[in-house]
Parts: C-alpha cells; sequence; structure tokens
C-alpha cells in the first residue's frame, strides 16, 4: 500500500520532520545526561531544528493548498502534520524549562522521561519508514502508545513522590513541571501514532 506516491511529496515532508523530531529528542536526552553544562548547547541546537521543522511544516501547508487531488485526505495531511510539529515544540519547551530552570544535578526521571522520548520518535521514524517500503505501519503506533502509557505511569509516580519528600516548594513545583512537559510531549507522540493508524484504517 503506498499511501503517499513521490510525485506528491508528502510523505518526504512528513519523513523529513520524523528525522528532525528524532534529532531533537537525542539531543534532549543526551543533553539530559549530560548535566547543565552540556545541556544549554543541546536546547540551542533543538531550538535551530525547531525552526527547520516548522518549515517543513509550511512546506506542506502550501504545497496541501495547491494539490487538487492529494495522496490522502487533505484533513488527514493537515493532522499528521499538526500532531508532528506539537511533538517538536514540546521537546522544545522541555529542553527550554530544563535549562532555565537549572537542576543540578538533573533528576533521574528526568532522564528516564527523556529516554522515553526519545523511544517514541525512534517508533514514529520507523512508522513513516514502513509506509514507504509497503511493511506493517500499527506496530509502531502500537509501541508508541505503549510507551505513552508507561511515561504517564512513571510521572504520577515521581509527583507522588515530590509531595511526599520534597521540602523545597519551589524545585519542587519546577520539577513537577519539568516532568509534565515531558510526559505530555510523550501525549503528542502518541497524537501522531493515533492519527497514523487512522490513515492506515481508512487506506486499507
Amino acid at each position: 500500500m503506498q499511501l503517499f506516491p513521490r510525485q506528491e511529496r508528502f510523505y518526504e515532508f512528513f519523513l523529513s520532520q520524523a528525522k528532525i523530531i528524532l534529532d531533537a529528542s537525542r539531543l534532549l536526552l543526551e543533553g539530559a545526561q549530560a548535566g547543565n553544562s552540556a545541556l544549554a548547547s543541546a536546547a540551542a541546537m533543538i531550538k535551530t531544528l525547531e525552526q527547520r521543522g516548522d518549515e517543513v511544516i509550511h512546506e506542506i501547508y502550501t504545497r496541501l493548498n495547491q494539490t487538487f487531488i492529494t495522496p490522502l485526505d487533505p484533513e488527514d495531511i493537515h493532522s499528521l502534520s499538526s500532531h508532528l510539529d506539537d511533538v517538536l515544540d514540546g521537546i522544545e519547551d522541555a529542553a527550554y524549562r530544563m535549562v532555565a530552570y537549572r537542576m543540578e544535578p538533573i533528576p533521574h526521571m528526568v532522564v528516564e522521561l527523556c529516554k522515553i522520548v526519545y523511544s517514541c520518535a525512534q517508533a514514529l521514524e520507523q512508522a513513516f519508514v514502513a509506509l514507504e517500503t509497503k511493511k506493517p505501519v500499527l506496530p509502531y503506533c502500537i509501541e508508541v502508545n505503549r510507551l505513552e502509557e508507561v511515561a504517564d505511569q512513571l510521572v504520577r509516580d515521581a509527583v507522588s513522590e515530590l509531595f511526599r519528600s520534597e521540602t523545597d516548594p519551589i524545585r519542587l513545583l519546577k520539577l513537577k513541571e519539568i516532568y509534565e512537559f515531558l510526559e505530555q510531549t510523550t501525549d503528542n507522540c502518541e497524537d501522531v501514532a493515533d492519527a497514523l493508524q487512522n490513515v492506515v484504517v481508512k487506506n486499507s
């Protein structure tokens, strides 16, 4: 099943955006693992990637408006584009707050959530690659859904632990917000996966 004819280039744009998201999530994870000294540099590079991603999304919308017959329903193209944009924005927002709040050391739970965001990005990129090679897409979407559930439970446990053990109210609020931004980013990844599943079902 070829959902994205090459002459329309929509597949190419979606895959380009997925690769940008993967690069940004890798930078976020590496920055979190290395600590604040490396995180600021990573955040700056993520900001550059976010700007590149905006250009890709703009190109998708421009081509969508100029194409009379699209390979997918226009609303599906718009949905995928919007949700991909949300993922990249979420990564950039999380990186910004991690730098601004200067958590030292960066808590283990933050690193674990960054790992989940990166794993979600890997699965999404593989899903878009699978479209081109006519391989099953749904297993990657299911994996994103699973990872989102893991992140959700981790954040619930982490926030609960914060309120039990953290004595500094400012640190508590900072960490809670970072946790929630990272968890929201996995939600955004799940939105992409759900949109992909909808596309596959409609075009099968």
